[in-house]
This record gives C-alpha cells, sequence and structure tokens, in this order.
C-alpha cells in the first residue's frame, strides 16, 4: 500500500452479463479457433512499470487452495467492463487481440460506440471469421483502469470475452492457469484476481 491510499473503486455497475449459453461453433468455427489468431497486429504504448525496482510477483501453494489439483481448467474471470459486470472473461494469453461478443455489446448497450473495423481472425486451420467493427472500453481491475480496444464477434462462443496479450501486457499482468489466479503490479502493491468460483 502506498502512502495508506486506497485503490479508486469502479463506478457502480448498471448490469451483469452472464453465462451465454449456446452452441460452441458456429459455420464449423470453434471458439479455440475463433481466439487463436495469426493475422491480426495489435500495438500499444509500452506501459511504464510500477512494480518497484526488486519487488517481484511470487505464486505459491497458498495460491492453489481449495483447488483440485492437478487440473487442467482455464482461466476464466469476472471483470468490470465500461459499466457492466462481465462474467465468463476467459484470460488466453496464446490471443494477440482482445474479442468481446456483439451479443455482449448489445446487453451492455453500448452498440453507438463500436466503430467499422473490417478484419479475418484466421485460425491455425487457416479457417477464419469476419470481424466487422470494434469497440473501447474501461476494464476496471483491482483500482487499475484501461481503455481496452476490443474486436467485436458476432458468434456463439464459451465466453462472453476472450482478454488476450494486448491487454496482459498493458497491466503488466502475470496469469497463472496452475493457481487460478491473475496477479500484477499497482500503485498499491500487488493486486489479484481470482478465478470465477473462488472469487464467488
Amino acid at each position: 500500500m502506498k502512502n495508506g491510499e486506497e485503490p479508486p473503486k469502479p463506478p457502480t455497475p448498471k448490469r451483469t452479463v452472464n453465462v451465454i449459453i449456446g452452441c460452441e461453433e458456429v459455420n464449423g468455427v470453434t471458439y479455440t479457433i475463433i481466439k487463436r489468431t495469426t493475422k491480426i497486429s495489435v500495438t500499444h504504448e509500452k506501459q511504464i512499470r510500477q512494480v518497484l525496482e526488486g519487488e517481484s510477483i511470487p505464486f505459491d501453494v497458498e495460491d492453489a487452495d481449495d483447488l483440485f489439483i492437478p487440473h487442467n481448467n482455464a482461466l476464466v474471470i469476472s471483470l468490470r467492463v465500461h459499466d457492466t459486470n462481465i462474467k465468463q472473461v476467459l484470460i488466453d494469453p496464446d490471443s494477440s487481440i482482445n474479442i468481446i461478443l456483439l451479443r455482449v455489446v448489445n446487453q451492455m448497450q453500448s452498440i453507438d460506440r463500436m466503430i467499422p473495423k473490417a478484419r479475418s481472425l484466421s485460425g491455425f486451420d487457416n479457417s477464419s471469421v469476419i470481424i466487422k467493427e470494434e469497440i473501447t472500453l474501461s476494464t476496471f481491475a483491482k483500482g487499475v483502469v484501461k481503455d481496452t480496444k476490443f474486436q467485436v464477434v458476432d458468434a456463439d462462443i464459451a465466453y462472453n470475452i476472450i482478454i488476450g496479450r494486448p491487454w496482459i501486457h498493458d497491466t503488466d499482468d502475470v496469469p497463472s492457469t496452475l493457481h487460478q489466479v491473475i496477479k500484477f503490479p499497482s500503485h498499491w502493491g500487488i493486486r489479484q484476481i481470482m478465478e470465477d468460483q473462488r472469487a464467488a
């Protein structure tokens, strides 16, 4: 904690987007293909590091309390995005972009924030999904606020949002699928977000 300060609280959410139930395959493209992109390059400004020199972000046995180990679970969290609590957010270091479903943007009542941006997402088998819009929304993570660019996908997949390397790197995140937690530096010390089940 720096000078006894507390991190700022995010704005009160107007709504919550829960799990989207639907087919995990659209036109032969599964969510595992949609999230693995190879033809989109993302650039963002280099962040000034907030972590003090010599400070580390450790993971230990206590971080895995209440988990059944061994496991192969993906890291899925809840995240405040704009004015909405979003559940089923996949943290995916393999994704070169951040993805949000069009259905979620509709539920957030943020359609007017979208801008046209035609792109193609390609998977490892060269199947592709066309993206027509992108949107920039604020994300709130334990006091750390970032304006985050999302590619809008009109598809039925297992997650409401897929958080990729742009957000992970911009926040200096260190995700651990083994420990099912994300840790990152802030002005208030090391912060963490646990996976959905333990955070509930």
